[in-house]
């Protein structure tokens, strides 16, 4: 049972590593920054999640008992990360984008913050 957990402790080490690899490598050579977002918000999250968890079977495994410590990172991680993309979307729609660049809001008369509604005009 040991070797087991030993296995899946290396195999989540392994497969996190290779997540924040390949959300460093895309944070540096993808093109826009739009794109550039994706990079650390997906892979990066799934790479510390997979950090995370081996810490916990290593726990479990060496200390024989649970630790609460990783599960609450993983899930500030989990939480915080898409509010996080959130943010740095708008901000660069709001300096890189004009109102007419935007596409239109269908029938919705106001798009993100650039425009302002008829009611607020006055």
């Amino acid at each position: 049972m040991e070797t087991i957990l030993e296995f899946a402790v290396t195999l989540f080490l392994v497969v996190g590593g290779v997540f924040g690899f390949v959300g460093s490598y895309g944070l540096i050579k993808l093109n826009d920054p739009m794109s550039r977002l994706h990079a650390p918000t997906k892979a990066t999250t799934l790479g510390m999640g997979g950090v995370l968890v081996a810490s916990i079977l290593h726990s479990i495994l060496v200390e024989h008992h649970g630790s609460v410590h990783e599960i609450m990172i993983i899930l500030f991680l989990f939480i915080t990360a898409p509010i996080t993309a959130n943010f740095i979307a708008k901000v660069h729609i709001h300096r890189h984008e004009t109102p007419k660049s935007l596409p239109p809001a269908g029938s919705d008369t106001v798009w993100a913050t650039h425009a302002v509604p008829k009611e607020d005009e006055g």
